[in-house]
């Protein structure tokens, strides 16, 4: 009786993990060759806080290049969104970024962070609602992007959305494209998007940026296997897995794979996957973008670029688009 009753616990358990979009995700991944994981599924709760901790690093000029732009041009972003708007954050993540628009913005209605990760959204909204108690926050969990619906209190507002971090950079070109066109359709008629978009620089700023020598990327590289373990019963050994980050010149992207120490075997929901030593799973791009290049981009998902502005060193520009046809 207490077999059969494991086998159903096991049964059941494995039918879970099939219709778990992370399952879906990660045996198409790993069943691909070459080997892939998409870039969201690093943030779960753990992989949330050493994205954070990463922000913080000396060689991560992004977080740190963004917010002096959204500090130095808090009061002319925000001038952009409309009285009464519903602001629309793709991915919100901390709140560190958010806090500078919203104290230069008094007249926002509403503020919808969308995540995946609930438990980080929750404790984030949660303290954005003790900071700012006049502003409505209404947190989304879903996958933004992909179509989701907003908030029925939003729906007949304004709306402005907001991209920062260069997100957009994990995209690659094409899904871009529809990433923006998906936001267009989220956001309607007469929308505006402020975006964080990284820019081409010196390579070894770069390398650097995804290398750093506290080896907090490499953790957040490595949350990944650990996270499969966790949710989906995968049995990887992540001490047998190694960190890479290089700069590929040739398509302007950070690539940051994770790659096998020797030859092995790992199963995930009955599946099992072989690794020869130096085989990679391919985690994440980060596109680099020229300023025509970007807006030319946009452009092909039918916004328009109306602003930009860029830190002292000019590695970074946030982007105020709007759009230019209707959706």
């Amino acid at each position: 009786m207490k077999s059969a009753l494991a086998r159903v616990r096991a049964l059941t358990k494995k039918s879970q993990a099939a219709a778990d979009p992370f399952a879906t995700d990660a045996i198409k991944g790993l069943s691909a060759t070459p080997k892939f994981m998409l870039a969201k599924h690093f943030y779960d709760a753990e992989g949330s806080r050493l994205f954070e901790r990463i922000t913080r690093l000396s060689e991560y000029y992004p977080t740190r290049s963004e917010m002096q732009v959204l500090r130095d041009k808090a009061r002319e972003i925000a001038g952009a969104i409309p009285p009464g708007a519903a602001l629309v954050e793709f991915g919100s993540g901390s709140t560190a970024k958010i806090r500078a628009l919203l104290e230069a913005a008094p007249k926002l209605a509403a503020y919808v962070p969308v995540d995946i990760s609930a438990e980080y959204l929750k404790e984030e909204a949660a303290a954005l609602r003790r900071d700012f108690p006049k502003l409505a926050v209404l947190p989304v969990v879903a996958d933004f992007t992909k179509p989701f619906e907003l908030p029925a209190k939003v729906r007949a507002l304004p709306r402005a959305g907001f991209f920062p971090g260069s997100t957009i950079g994990n995209f690659e070109p094409l899904a871009a494209v529809a990433f923006l066109r998906n936001a267009a359709r989220i956001l309607g008629r007469g929308a505006v998007l402020i975006i964080g978009v990284d820019l081409v620089k010196d390579p070894d700023v770069l390398r650097a940026a995804y290398n750093d020598s506290a080896g907090i990327t490499a953790a957040f590289n490595l949350n990944l296997l650990a996270r499969m373990n966790r949710e989906l019963g995968a049995n990887f050994d992540p001490s047998a897995f190694e960190h890479r980050a290089f700069y590929n010149r040739e398509r302007q992207r950070i690539e940051m794979h994770l790659e096998s120490r020797k030859r092995q075997t790992v199963s995930l929901n009955g599946a099992t996957f072989a690794f020869e030593r130096g085989e990679t799973i391919h985690t994440e791009n980060s596109y680099k973008y020229t300023p025509e290049g970007f807006a030319s981009l946009a452009r092909q998902a039918g916004w328009i670029e109306r602003a930009l502005w860029t830190d002292k060193d000019g590695y970074f520009s946030v982007r105020l688009l709007s759009l230019k046809r209707d959706v």
